[in-house]
């Protein structure tokens, strides 16, 4: 420990008299002014702890150790399987020198050229690219790019044959789907209404569904199709048929996970479509909705089926009364996606794709009956990123179907399935040589604190317990979000310096269906809190490590999990990484996002859910002279999601509150300019990953070097 770090001292941080009367409720709320980062008060604190999280973290040590693994584990790159445009093979691929994928496109005789290279139009490395979408022609290319991390993403066409930039930027894009019509002249897209249409503090609201003609004015010309009149928090999604006949319309109000859907005949006359409604949120479950290429409109849905099943239709009577079940739920596994794969022996098949317990599995199915044909075998326990085929009107690699493929300690590659051998061969891997740490990768299950079996994969040096390690533990429980296995750098630096790696999957993800989300949201939320406490103690109770070994970490939704974790179990961690959280959960809904959540967690509006929310908030659940554990928060000033005053004003509270010897057990804010919530460049992870990653070895005694 050096000099500095023994002498550290945490700045005085006022604490306000506010205590609000909230449904009966004394809310205090001594640090709101830390909410705002334009306040003097604000701006001096941060200056200072940014000056104290720099002086702890540039002395641990092992630093250039874990930063070099880091490179080196990065240093394999990645591609992606390609989406096929007339001939044309669109993917990314990441050289082990980038900073970023970049977007290729292979043409029919197999030349290959850079299409899209962000780090070149932007050296700064601020600039990310958020989607594209190719035109069914494969002659143009919609991308949105966004910069400094805000994810407002600028929507731009391209030239595919030249490069050349035919339109854009066309702004206020975020979150946007782009479906071309056939031709490549017109396609429909989600934007948010000019911020002097809507109220102040609505500007991230108000999207609307239009048709846009390529080299047109979008501010004049586009034509409004749909989102007039409905909830301002509404999220779109759009669908256009192959045939350019059919458009699909999905919409739910923030991350509701329940859905409207429409659907409107292009052909009826009328450039602007006339939308019929099939399901409406109010019915409360989910659908996915597509009209495929022979027609028939299909639909993935949850209604009768927590963990999904895929029905057909006639897109002239698209109503749920009328929908046939092709496909059925399975108690055991979730349909997470279905292709159409043309195998060019005019026997079509839809690839069906499923997760058990987080684990991908891949099967070929009738389109006519849905009885089950074959298997797609896969190269081991992993997670398929994507399906892919060529289109249906060219001869080229018709037999083919594509996968995007990762694991653990598998950097993201391409194999291709053969339909005629039945065989599954690598076709692309990541171009990146790297050395792999031995890991042992196993999936066990325990119980939760209601007797509730729980899956956990584990990573370690060693397939049994052969002596406590330093255990470093994850998790996110939310927004039936799963986390299935991929290929992840700091858990291999972690497990190549002697330590066991840990990943459950909690219920309020989406690994078991949506009975699974259901028991770990709202007035549940504490099941997912039980389900990461229960899975330390299992890791205890196994002999994996003990609760002065083990560091948990976790962002976002999972920030608010490690934020409930150390205030609710002081005692059962020893070091957390607390990112982009949320963790003042009475006033998360004023802030960014936050109204979009709400039906995930609850209001603070309505008494009962308030109560909901006091129960488990972490700032609000803070304890004065209580033995914490070491905390850093890492937060970053250009996130358009998290607001980061939720991670100042826990850290001030804890820092207050802490009996623990700031020296031995530091509460830390660690701050990012110019970077947001989700992409972000090679070198910043490096350096993220490693603060992070020191800072949880020298807490549970973990030898980096």
């Amino acid at each position: 420990m050096t000099d500095a770090q023994a002498q550290l001292r945490y700045p005085t941080a006022d604490r306000d008299d506010i205590v609000e009367d909230l449904h009966g409720h004394q809310v205090a709320d001594p640090y709101r002014w830390l909410e705002d980062p334009a306040d003097p008060r604000t701006e001096a604190w941060s200056a200072t702890q940014d000056q104290l999280a720099r002086t702890w973290l540039d002395a641990l040590p092992g630093r250039e150790a874990v930063a070099e693994r880091m490179r080196s584990l990065l240093a394999a790159g990645s591609v992606s399987a390609p989406a096929w445009r007339n001939g044309r093979a669109f993917f990314t691929r990441r050289e082990p020198d980038q900073e970023f994928p970049v977007l290729h496109v292979r043409e029919r005789d197999g030349s290959e050229r850079v299409l899209l290279d962000v780090a070149a139009m932007d050296p700064s490395g601020l600039t990310t690219l958020d989607s594209w979408s190719p035109s069914l022609e494969g002659d143009r290319l919609a991308y949105q790019i966004s910069v400094g991390g805000d994810e407002e993403s600028l929507l731009h066409v391209l030239d595919v044959a030249t490069g050349e930039l035919v339109e854009g930027p066309i702004d206020r894009c975020r979150y946007s789907t782009i479906s071309w019509l056939p031709g490549g002249e017109e396609y429909f897209y989600v934007r948010r209404l000019a911020p002097e249409l809507v109220p102040d503090g609505e500007e991230q609201f108000h999207r609307r569904v239009w048709r846009h003609r390529v080299g047109t004015d979008p501010n004049t010309a586009d034509l409004l199709v749909h989102g007039d009149g409905l909830d301002p928090t509404y999220y779109y999604g759009t669908r256009v048929s192959r045939d350019g006949r059919w458009l699909v319309v999905e919409g739910s109000p923030g991350t509701a996970r329940r859905d409207s859907v429409w659907i409107a005949d292009l052909t009826a006359g009328g450039e602007v479509p006339e939308l019929r409604q099939v399901v409406d949120t109010s019915d409360g479950y989910r659908v996915g909705a597509w009209v495929e290429r022979d027609g028939r409109l299909y639909v993935m849905t949850t209604l009768d089926a927590p963990r999904w099943r895929l029905c057909v239709a006639d897109p002239q009577r698209p109503e749920p009364e009328h929908w046939t079940e092709l496909i059925a739920e399975q108690p055991d596994s979730v349909l997470e996606a279905v292709r159409w794969f043309d195998t060019g022996d005019g026997d079509p098949q839809l690839v069906v794709l499923r997760t058990r317990h987080a684990v991908s599995e891949v099967t070929l199915h009738d389109p006519a009956t849905g009885r089950r044909t074959g298997e797609v075998p896969l190269p081991g326990t992993g997670q398929v990123t994507a399906l892919t085929s060529v289109d249906e009107d060219t001869d080229q690699d018709r037999d083919r179907l594509w996968i995007g493929w990762t694991d653990f300690a598998t950097p993201p590659c391409v194999h291709a399935y053969s339909h005629r051998t039945g065989q599954v061969a690598l076709e692309q891997r990541a171009p990146g040589a790297v050395e792999l740490p031995a890991v042992h990768t196993q999936q066990v299950t325990y119980r939760s604190l209601d007797g509730t079996p729980v899956r956990m994969f584990l990573l370690s040096p060693a397939a049994e317990p052969d002596r406590p390690r330093p255990a470093f533990m994850t998790g996110y429980g939310g927004f039936s979000l799963s986390r299935e296995p991929g290929y992840t750098p700091s858990a291999l630096a972690w497990v190549a310096a002697g330590g066991v790696w840990a990943l459950p999957s909690l219920r309020g993800g989406g690994e078991e269906g949506e009975e699974w989300h259901e028991a770990g949201m709202r007035e549940q939320k504490q099941h997912t809190f039980d389900d990461f406490h229960a899975a330390a103690q299992h890791l205890i109770d196994e002999g994996w490590t003990t609760s002065d070994q083990l560091a948990i970490s976790g962002g976002s939704n999972g920030g608010l999990l490690v934020g409930a974790a150390l205030t609710q179990r002081p005692d059962l961690y020893r070091a957390v990484v607390c990112s982009a959280p949320l963790l003042d959960m009475v006033r998360y809904e004023q802030f960014l996002l936050g109204r979009t959540w709400n039906d995930e967690y609850g209001t603070a509006e309505d008494p009962e859910e308030l109560g909901w929310l006091l129960s488990y908030s972490p700032y609000h659940n803070v304890a004065e002279q209580t033995d914490y554990p070491s905390v850093l928060f890492t937060v970053f000033e250009s996130d358009t999601r998290v607001d980061p005053n939720h991670a100042r004003k826990m850290c001030a509270a804890l820092q207050h509150a802490t009996s623990s010897d700031p020296a031995k057990r530091p509460i830390l804010l660690r701050r990012e300019t110019e970077v947001g919530h989700a992409a972000r460049s090679v070198s910043r992870t490096v350096g993220l990953a490693t603060d992070q990653l020191a800072f949880l070895a020298e807490a549970t005694g973990l030898t980096l070097d």
